[in-house]
């Protein structure tokens, strides 16, 4: 038969749209001939798969026409997973395998120069998706890449090491020299139990700052974002990359869909599953290098960041713009990416940490050094953060400098097992009774949940008159309020909870 069909997948945000490779051999002038709206480096496959073929042995149809279509046409197709299907598609076509046996199988995977198959991108991607939108397939995919898809529940994966491998599998069943058993590059891939605990950074290790970790155990508890604000050295950095040892323990859901997006963007191991993410990009990062982007759409760091934490160095440092974009997604928990062909949507449901100087020398309020900023240098240093970007940041603490005497005479601080345990306990509270984390809480629900004695209601009435609160700070402050509730074990909302909460809404001051 001169035609065949072969069954692949191509990503679109963490879709996997359906694509079938389809091969036709005809006579005419030799021409190896790809359409279907390929990106270059599948325009490229067709020198890879040539070799391939030939230096495993195989017949290589160089007499021939060959027309390879990637349909639908109108769906971009990119990187070098359509090597393996579009090699079968050939053989298919060829008759050196048999095509009929192809059915109910979908293959990806790169080829190298001599037949062996290399890892693909966003493979748990896939998988997942084809799970959430329950397609039942048989997945044949490269080491590496096997084991990642491998994770999702059901899935039926198998690992091809060599072309041959795979060829092996699909001979015609009257081949005169029919295969012993399977081959040995070929197996069926099952999720390996994950059975070992997941290490974390000890909060143990920063001296001192108590306030800011009694800060950090109320953002873990409540799923709340942060502002840490001190003078260099103070610390800041240390709390924020031990901050996700806090956080509760990832359920399986949370899990692949985190691991599916740092699949997408190529950065998955499997000794990090079910470890909560954290993201420090520079502060020279662009918009897109954060939202995500270029064509097609690929994650950025909030989405990379996916239940996990968001760690933003030097906050004000970073560009306008970039800043500005975070404000959609800490809202939402999802960004979209348009552009004109495509959209993608990415999840971005992240705990952002911000870390930032007081002033530009870094020592405004210091013991140990004299700022020397004038007011106006300092205002204009701090107004790089929007008031709306402040607004929606639930807790601003201060981390000061502590002095070298008191630093060295500090025992360790308290561990970081020990405050999981209560944030865990916190959380449980809040999912037992709304659902949803305590910083989720949406319109009519802050009213239903927060449980607000009436002492603490005209008491928080009061200060943010006062104060010229917005309404958003107003119902952030009243989620922190309950957050604190829930460590404390109380049913309701009780003034001191909301006089504590109320500490951490402060504004950015000036010399």
């Amino acid at each position: 038969m001169s035609l065949s069909l072969v069954q692949s997948r191509t990503l679109l945000g963490l879709e996997a749209a359906a694509v079938t490779v389809e091969v036709h051999l005809a006579n005419g002038l030799p021409s190896f001939t790809l359409v279907g709206l390929a990106d270059v480096e599948v325009k490229e496959a067709r020198e890879r798969v040539r070799s391939a073929i030939q230096n495993s042995g195989l017949e290589f149809p160089n007499n021939k026409r060959i027309t390879v279509n990637l349909a639908p046409a109108d769906l971009p197709k990119d990187s070098g997973r359509f090597d393996l299907p579009i090699a079968l598609g050939i053989l298919a076509a060829s008759g050196q395998i048999d095509a009929a046996r192809l059915a109910g199988y979908e293959f990806a995977g790169e080829l190298s120069l001599s037949g062996e198959l290399r890892p693909v991108r966003g493979a748990l991607a896939m998988s997942l998706a084809l799970h959430a939108s329950g397609v039942v397939t048989q997945l044949v995919l490269p080491p590496g890449s096997a084991e990642e898809a491998a994770l999702v529940p059901d899935a039926q994966v198998y690992s091809a090491r060599h072309l041959l491998d795979v060829v092996q599998h699909f001979l015609p069943q009257d081949a005169q020299t029919p295969p012993a058993g399977p081959a040995p590059g070929w197996s069926r891939v099952r999720a390996a139990p994950q059975g070992e605990v997941v290490r974390y950074l000890d909060l143990a290790d920063v001296k001192g700052q108590l306030g800011a970790k009694r800060a950090l155990e109320i953002a873990a508890a409540g799923g709340h974002s942060l502002l840490l604000m001190g003078p260099p050295g103070s610390g800041k950095s240390m709390l924020a990359q031990r901050f996700a040892g806090l956080l509760p323990a990832m359920t399986t859901e949370e899990a692949l869909q985190s691991a599916a997006v740092a699949s997408l963007g190529g950065r998955f191991s499997l000794e990090r599953w079910a470890q909560r993410p954290t993201c420090s990009p520079h502060h020279t990062a662009s918009a897109v290098a954060l939202v995500g982007g270029g064509s097609p759409p690929r994650p950025g760091e909030i989405s990379l960041a996916h239940h996990g934490v968001l760690f933003l160095d030097e906050l004000p440092e970073f560009p306008r713009a970039a800043l500005e974009a975070l404000r959609e997604p800490l809202e939402s928990g999802v960004i979209t990416i348009s552009r004109a062909a495509r959209r993608a949507e990415f999840p971005a449901r992240f705990q952002l940490i911000g870390a930032m100087n007081p002033c530009p020398c870094g020592y405004l309020g210091s013991a140990q050094k004299v700022c020397r900023c004038t007011p106006d240098q300092v205002a204009r240093y701090q107004s790089k953060l929007s008031g709306p970007l402040v607004d929606r940041i639930d807790l601003h603490v201060e981390v000061p400098a502590l002095p070298a005497a008191e630093l060295l005479q500090a025992s360790a601080g308290e561990a970081t097992a020990d405050i999981r345990a209560r944030c865990t306990a916190a959380r449980e509270r809040a999912m037992a009774r709304q659902g949803k984390a305590n910083q989720a809480l949406q319109g009519q629900e802050i009213d239903h949940h927060l449980l607000l004695d009436e002492a603490a209601a005209q008491f928080l009435n009061m200060a943010a008159a006062r104060l010229g609160w917005s309404a958003r700070s107003t119902h952030r402050a009243l989620k922190v309020a309950r957050t604190i509730a829930d460590l404390a074990a109380a049913r309701t909302t009780q003034v001191t909870h909301v006089a504590e909460a109320m500490q951490y809404r402060r504004a950015l001051r000036s010399a």
